[in-house]
């Protein structure tokens, strides 16, 4: 879809994703089209139950598909796979949840928690297995000794570097983090970002960074896709989107971004979204490049404005 000399690492063509009974009811994510290239931090942004984490828990199959296709470095990972392309899937692509308080297991020790992963991967001896551990809590800024203990002495922004940890241990390339920074303390969040930044830049790891804070995506996302009700509305660069945000809803997304200045925060005025707004029942709404690298969804009454919007 979006045009680059880059490397693809992951290609999700028309994805439809579904819960439930009547499947055709509920569809949570529909025909999502993007790609993410090597080395990249990928937003993909949207307020709660857009189906932000449903893409992400697609990409790692833990969700099944309805339709569409999950391209990971030339292969399709959705649907029915080999057991050997399943098993490079669950070393190649790792994911950060959200809620370190629930994410991992309280009745096992730092150790097993991190290492649990290599178990049905990897034959390793506790030696082996035990100077892993040691390294990759070191890299996220723990002490090997912490590896004895359980969840519950850490607190939250520690609990998430142990998740990071987990992740981290199966060498992957692409890692969807699932709003790992939401729950933590406002003073642990840039921690946590520095973090991520780093370890990208020193094992040229691939992001999948799902958020609802666009003011947070400024600071970590190359491109950022926003996402309404399991559709795609906006893809562009972090600054061309920034810059001259299009679509209603990205605008509103913006909007809502709180400023510093107290008395500029106080005159600021929040844009609602009415998706009632758009009138599709003649010209249907297209994704449409409005500018390099800059895409919209909209029919062709609204590309023309989002075209003088630009000017």
């Amino acid at each position: 879809m979006e045009k680059s000399s880059k490397e693809k690492i992951l290609e999700v063509k028309n994805l439809k994703v579904n819960f439930g009974e009547h499947k055709h009811k509920n569809v949570v994510v529909n025909d999502v089209s993007f790609d993410i290239y090597k080395g990249e931090t990928f937003g993909l942004v949207g307020e709660s139950g857009s189906g932000k984490t449903t893409i992400g828990r697609a990409i790692i199959r833990i969700n099944p598909t309805m339709s569409g296709d999950i391209i990971f470095k030339g292969q399709k990972i959705n649907g029915n796979i080999s057991a050997e392309l399943d098993k490079e899937v669950t070393e190649k692509i790792q994911m950060i949840f959200q809620d370190p308080m629930a994410s991992l297991n309280e009745r096992a020790k730092v150790d097993y928690i991190v290492s649990e992963g290599l178990y049905n991967i990897k034959k390793l001896s506790k030696t082996e297995r035990k100077k892993l551990v040691d390294k990759a809590l070191q890299d996220v800024g723990l002490l090997p000794e912490f590896a004895t203990r359980f969840p519950h002495e850490f607190s939250g922004g520690q609990r998430q570097r142990i998740g990071i940890a987990r992740a981290l241990i199966m060498q992957p390339e692409f890692i969807v983090a699932d709003e790992p920074i939401s729950a933590l303390d406002v003073s642990i969040r840039a921690q946590v970002l520095n973090l991520l930044s780093d370890l990208q830049k020193k094992r040229g790891l691939t992001y999948l960074f799902i958020a609802h804070d666009l003011s947070v995506m400024r600071f970590i996302a190359d491109r950022i896709a926003v996402i309404h009700k399991g559709v795609l509305v906006e893809l562009g660069e972090t600054e061309k989107l920034y810059n001259n945000p299009l679509h209603p809803y990205t605008r509103a997304l913006l909007s809502a971004i709180p400023m510093p200045d107290p008395m500029a925060e106080k005159k600021k005025v929040l844009k609602i979204y009415d998706p009632s707004m758009h009138d599709y029942s003649v010209h249907k709404p297209v994704w449409t490049e409005i500018e390099e690298n800059h895409f919209v969804l909209g029919n062709s009454i609204e590309i023309d404005q989002y075209k003088i919007m630009l000017k």
